[in-house]
């Protein structure tokens, strides 16, 4: 039997386990990048780890998310995260040169390589052919220091790309539209691998806003086959050297089949506040539109500003609508600037941003009370724009401009049929990938520190203690369905700036789900939390497991766990149990917990299922689906102090994370 794409790469880099769906397998990992959002954590993690230089093949510090830098805070992080990078071997990207998903992309992703990434859009360089998955920091600071990364083998899905996309139908609504057929429980578990004639059809550039967004889906990650496009695309970059021909074989077996027949694909919109709540544009038309914002990580490349730029060349945005321009990344915007776009854009009355991932979580351009915010990017989970009760749409640039024009939501095709002289832009590359970014990436081995520098705001990382015998306490919070990291820990400016100091920023734990949740936490010693389906979608930030085992929380009851956070649930030592729909209907918040057994021992030898009685009333079963490995951190406390002393008796070796 034939290998899928997926399976041939992990092939390639699997040092422990089989290749079955369900089964745990160990990766080795080629690249590592990071954010500054998470960063600090990686790094201190690093040091805690006591390794002294970076193993694998590449690492990247990028800074990206806190680049208007409002506070010493966000400039002191910054600044130890290029202190880090020196010090331990990483290349680090400067502050405004862009988001670490597409420099890494200009710069570093390769097809056949693996990747990790401490930020959940770490996929992006699928549509290049990388198998690059997003985790929490600690996982990555593992991977660094060359152990290997665990997972359970996904099911690999093949989604067949018929036709070709017609006029004003872009990439964007490709993984809109599987957003609509599958929601954002739809991929969990598995890896989209894009396959059919209609592949040859879409560029590089095209192929990574549909992998970005394959995040949405809840997918372990999503991967383009590579071809004479991806050959063409390093050239462009004047990588041509990095291109390895990689594809599917003919008799690869799929656990699945998704059809896509791109000429069918209309102009699609997400509606409040899910990225899955996807509509056609027509069946909104008319909307009032005070924002339009072009960029992200997802559409923020120079091919996807260029579309919105030959849009409004020689017209004006609507007078009661804001249009901001976020490039993804300094290249871009110089690309721009030289063409004489970036005149012509301003010319029609936008405003254009420093190359950071900033608006995208509520950090700048924050939109107005009871507006409609137009956006380019991947989320729109309630309040993620810095102001709650938002209502903000995602779309294609080229809807977006429309918008704009306009005033209102607008179908574009049924624009250019008002203005009669709109012309569809199409997506056009340039012939090579300019820009100066010697001076904001800075390698290894010209790096400026050689020694950590911590400000007065970055502290320790926190312990756990070992898993002791009893689990109670009162269930300080019950929440709903697809409660988002987002929730657990906000990234607003006001709160984010505290990301180096987990004592600080636990004092913001849940604060958009209930103000008084870390308060009352501190008060019970600790407790449990209690949620619905798909607990913790979103963002990979572990500070929203850490936060909540500082406060004491020792276990979460869930119907179910998005991945990345279940991960990290693991590696705090915070055990994850999943209850049926009827337990959760009857637990009340304020109801006294107990797990009826000796929990050590009971995680230690292997029991998936666990009592628990609720009020000394009545009880329910809970089950635990965790590997080996994942016991053995929840029994020592947590992933870090488990690694920790593995490599102390490993005599410095790499850790084993086992």
């Amino acid at each position: 039997m034939g290998q899928t794409l997926t399976e041939k790469i992990l092939d390639d880099h699997l040092v422990e386990g089989e290749l079955t769906p369900g089964e745990e397998i160990g990766i080795e990992i080629d690249q590592v990048l990071t954010q500054d959002t998470t960063g600090t954590l990686v790094w201190l993690q690093f040091e805690a780890l006591g390794l002294e230089e970076v193993q694998t093949e590449l690492a990247a510090q990028y800074c990206d998310h806190q680049t208007y830098q409002f506070d010493f805070k966000n400039t002191d992080d910054h600044r130890f995260l290029r202190s880090a990078a020196g010090t331990f071997g990483a290349h680090f990207s400067r502050p405004g040169n862009g988001i670490c998903h597409n420099v890494h992309k200009e710069n570093f992703a390769a097809p056949g390589k693996t990747m990790l990434g401490s930020d959940s859009h770490t996929p992006t360089p699928g549509g290049l052919g990388e198998l690059a998955i997003g985790s929490g920091g600690l996982d990555v600071a593992v991977a660094m220091g060359g152990g290997a990364y665990y997972i359970d083998m996904p099911e690999v899905v093949n989604v067949r790309l018929e036709g070709e996309l017609p006029e004003w139908a872009t990439a964007k609504d490709v993984i809109l539209e599987l957003l609509r057929r599958l929601s954002v429980k739809g991929g969990v578990g598995k890896v989209l691998e894009y396959t059919g004639p209609g592949v040859e059809s879409l560029t590089v550039p095209e192929r990574t806003t549909i992998t970005n967004m394959g995040t949405e889906l809840g997918a372990t990650t999503s991967i383009f086959p590579t071809d004479e496009n991806t050959e063409d695309y390093l050239s462009r970059l004047g990588r041509d050297e990095e291109y390895v021909e990689l594809q599917p074989d003919d008799d690869a077996e799929y656990a699945d089949e998704i059809v896509v027949d791109l000429s069918d694909l209309e102009p699609l919109i997400a509606q409040p506040s899910m990225p899955d709540n996807v509509v056609p544009v027509e069946e909104v038309e008319g909307v009032d539109v005070e924002q339009v914002m072009i960029g992200s990580c997802t559409n923020g490349a120079y091919e996807d500003i260029l579309p919105s730029a030959k849009m409004l060349e020689g017209r004006n945005v609507d007078k009661k609508t804001e249009m901001i321009v976020a490039p993804g990344s300094k290249q871009a915007s110089e690309m721009l600037a030289r063409e004489g776009w970036t005149a012509e854009m301003m010319a029609a009355g936008v405003n254009f941003s420093e190359a950071t991932c900033g608006a995208c979580i509520g950090i700048g351009h924050v939109p107005a009370s009871d507006s409609v915010s137009l956006r380019t990017f991947n989320r729109n989970f309630e309040g993620r724009s810095g102001i709650e009760d938002d209502s903000v749409y995602l779309c294609s640039p080229e809807v977006a401009t429309a918008a704009a024009l306009k005033g209102e939501i607008v179908d574009p095709r049924n624009l250019a049929d008002e203005l009669g002289d709109l012309d569809a832009p199409g997506i056009e590359l340039p012939d090579e990938y300019i820009g100066n970014s010697e001076s904001d990436l800075i390698a290894p081995d010209e790096a400026v520190d050689d020694e950590l520098i911590k400000g007065p705001n970055i502290g320790d990382v926190p312990l756990k203690d070992p898993l002791g015998p009893d689990i109670e306490g009162e269930a300080l919070l019950k929440m709903e369905d697809n409660i988002t990291t987002d929730h657990i820990i906000p990234a607003t400016a006001d709160i984010l700036k505290f990301r180096s100091n987990i004592d600080k920023l636990s004092d913001f734990t849940l604060s958009r789900v209930d103000d008084t949740f870390a308060q009352r936490a501190k008060d019970n010693d600790g407790g449990v939390l209690v949620a619905g389906e798909n607990y913790g979608q979103g963002s990979s930030r572990e500070h929203a497991a850490l936060c909540p085992m500082y406060l004491g929380i020792d276990a979460v009851l869930a119907q179910s766990f998005a991945r990345i956070h279940k991960a990290n649930l693991f590696n705090f030592g915070i055990v994850p149990l999943e209850i049926d729909a009827d337990t959760y209907e009857q637990i009340e918040q304020g109801d006294d917990i107990e797990i009826v057994t000796d929990v050590a021992d009971a995680i230690q030898s292997g029991e998936t299922e666990f009592t628990i009685r609720v009020n000394d009333d009545w009880e329910a079963s809970a089950t635990l689906d965790a590997s080996d490995r994942e016991r053995r951190f929840l029994a020592s406390g947590g992933k870090l102090t488990h690694t920790k002393q593995q490599y102390e008796d490993d005599s410095g070796a790499a850790p084993a994370d086992d």
